[in-house]
């Protein structure tokens, strides 16, 4: 089997959970995913998107599992092609307020609402998201078994890995290019001698000495 037969082949196999909702009647199909409810620093990103079936992206697949070249290429390829997507991020004072996970709640129910087309469905890694108005179809480790969500979680990753860059070029010493504000050695010891910067999330920080 060729790389391309192998990718179409994941392709297919990762558009189980789509055409069983299609199946049920429900057409647009959206998935919903994030990235950053981990670090110590910056905003954590939420991004949904509705592919376009007649527009196959081969090579999808968790973000985490992906090199950063693969992903900036698939990034792309979503924008391209998807039938409308949305990201939208919340910001380390909303975190801190009202938790890293009704945050992250907040931050996909505003993807939702800004979506250019209603979905019929939710695909979703996994979080217990209401308030959508929408059914929700929770699916654990979904961002490596439906294309949907693992668009999404692209989109969510490459997105927020760029903010974080630029980050970097505004809050130097810290190292947010590198380890994208999640909590490395290098990052506390550059905590520990530069002090906390505007991004970085109280709540998160408590157990510092």
């Amino acid at each position: 089997m060729t790389r391309e037969e192998k990718m179409k082949e994941k392709y297919e196999l990762m558009s189980a959970f789509e055409r069983e909702c299609i199946a049920e009647g429900k057409v647009i199909v959206c998935g919903i995913d994030e990235a950053g409810r981990g670090p110590l620093a910056g905003p954590v990103v939420a991004a949904a998107c509705i592919l376009d079936p007649e527009k196959p992206i081969l090579g999808l697949d968790d973000s985490k599992k992906l090199s950063s070249k693969k992903r900036d290429q698939l990034y792309d390829e979503i924008v391209a092609n998807a039938k409308c997507f949305c990201v939208v991020r919340v910001e380390p004072k909303e975190i801190d307020e009202v938790n890293i996970l009704n945050a992250t709640k907040n931050a996909m129910r505003a993807c939702v609402e800004r979506l250019a087309i209603k979905p019929d469905v939710l695909l979703i890694d996994a979080v217990d998201l209401t308030g959508t108005g929408i059914e929700v179809k929770p699916i654990i480790k979904g961002d490596a078994k439906s294309n949907s969500i693992a668009a999404a979680s692209i989109l969510a990753k490459v997105s927020r890995d760029r903010i974080m860059e630029e980050y970097d070029k505004e809050y130097p010493g810290y190292g947010f290019a590198q380890h994208k504000g999640y909590g490395t050695a290098a990052h506390y010891a550059a905590i520990r001698e530069l002090g906390k910067s505007p991004i970085h999330r109280e709540s998160f920080l408590k157990k510092m000495h």
